[in-house]
């Protein structure tokens, strides 16, 4: 399945500063499949070496960390030749041996001809312990998280459909037929959700059938992976905050929610690494005064969004029968839909950053599921609604910061009226453009 971080990765591979690579995110995303399709299209041969499951590979770290007697050694242990520059060397599961991060520095100074990436779903365990020398400076990363929206519809060959988005304005929408076309398979998505196994079974099958299992069986490799941080004192408040996850996602995070009387103090680190893996992505309170949004946020007002749509428990029968979306689960689907379009959109360079917009008046209830910096502006975005279909909050946003533009996310077609742009689920990619249009 073609994945959109291959142009970032073709790039990498294209720049002459380039620097040993390290591919970020959680497990079971395809970062494996897409490194090994990557380097088996665009150069003459690839070499894996999975530290967890090739032991003796970790003794060509032990000695000497020159890059040549690395490339020497693990040569012929593999019996495979590496040849910079014609050859991609990809370090699996890198975590496992902590000579093999150091090397990266070395082979950076001494061999950057060398195309070399790294890859592991504990990655994030030892970048956050201090026992480990990392090599800073010497490394770039990416991101990578579940298959976006769009990379769904070209897994199920929509591609017709992806070209009519990319063109669509509100004075000319998708026609009626592709709408609701599209709109199915944003109900699809809401059940499959964006995990590469998960959605091939889907598509070979088109059925929902076998996905709980899929689900279920990623939700436990996550979970035994927690019985692996290093400090064992974390190990049960990581797995308390795992488990009650998902029932939290998109409601205002409070500690006792997980268990009756938590205290922050137990939970902050769990919290940082899980953010850290892309297991959890937190939606910070903003006061939206000003740019950055990031100097306006409040670091102990947020909500919660989980790695996947598709491991949050799902009301299928619902999801399908529904008129609206943002009805299901109070609306707290929906959120997680966008904030987890937002997340996949956002540049593989960067960690991604959420924002909600709660007014500052004592009393007030005014609210905004999202806020986006586009250029110069800040753009309310509105998924939830109150009573009627209303967009108060959104409304008194715009009047407040002077917004000459607010977004509202719905099943409705696109359009514009009265500085709303009223946007499908599925054109989430497509704001940016569209805002920068009508501004």
């Amino acid at each position: 399945m073609k994945r959109s971080i291959e142009k970032d990765l073709l790039a990498w591979k294209n720049k002459p500063d380039r620097k040993p690579l390290l591919i970020r995110g959680a497990r079971q995303i395809g970062k494996t499949y897409i490194i090994e399709a990557f380097a088996k299209k665009h150069f003459e041969s690839f070499v894996s070496v999975n530290f967890e499951e090739m032991k003796e590979a970790k003794k060509s770290f032990e000695d000497d960390l020159t890059p040549s007697l690395i490339l020497r050694d693990l040569s012929t242990r593999l019996k495979q030749p590496i040849i910079p520059g014609k050859t991609v060397l990809f370090f699996d599961e890198i975590q496992a041996c902590p000579n093999a991060l150091l090397s990266l520095r070395f082979f950076k100074e001494q061999m950057p001809e060398l195309h070399l990436i790294g890859a592991g779903s504990l990655l994030e365990f030892v970048m956050g312990d201090n026992r480990f020398s990392f090599p800073v400076g010497r490394v770039e990363y990416l991101y990578m998280r579940p298959m976006s929206f769009i990379e769904f519809l070209e897994a199920k060959g929509d591609q017709t459909a992806i070209e009519w988005l990319c063109e669509a304005t509100p004075s000319k929408p998708v026609g009626g037929g592709t709408h609701a076309s599209l709109m199915q398979s944003v109900k699809e998505y809401f059940i499959v959700g964006g995990m590469p196994e998960a959605i091939s079974s889907f598509i070979q099958t088109q059925q929902f059938l076998g996905l709980d299992a899929i689900h279920q069986n990623l939700l436990n490799s996550y979970e035994n992976d927690l019985g692996k941080y290093p400090k064992t004192s974390q190990q049960k408040f990581m797995r308390l905050l795992f488990e009650a996850a998902p029932r939290l996602v998109g409601d205002h995070f409070k500690y006792a929610k997980i268990q009756p009387h938590a205290q922050s103090r137990d939970y902050l680190e769990s919290l940082d690494v899980l953010n850290r893996t892309g297991i959890l992505h937190q939606v910070f309170a903003n006061s939206a005064a000003g740019l950055p949004l990031e100097a306006q946020k409040k670091e102990k007002r947020f909500k919660l969004l989980f790695l996947d749509i598709g491991l949050l428990p799902q009301p299928i029968q619902s999801i399908l029968d529904t008129e609206e979306l943002v009805t299901i689960n109070r609306g707290n689907l929906a959120e997680q839909f966008v904030g987890q379009e937002f997340v996949a959109y956002e540049k593989p360079y960067r960690r991604p950053s959420l924002y909600y917009w709660e007014r500052e008046k004592q009393g007030s209830d005014a609210e905004v599921d999202f806020v986006i910096e586009v250029g110069s502006h800040i753009i309310p975005i509105e998924v939830k609604v109150g009573q009627k279909g209303r967009l108060r909050s959104l409304r008194q946003f715009m009047i407040e910061k002077e917004s000459p533009l607010g977004v509202h996310i719905s099943q409705a077609s696109l359009s514009l009226k009265d500085q709303i742009l009223s946007v499908p689920f599925y054109m989430i990619h497509e704001i940016p453009r569209l805002i920068e249009k009508y501004l």
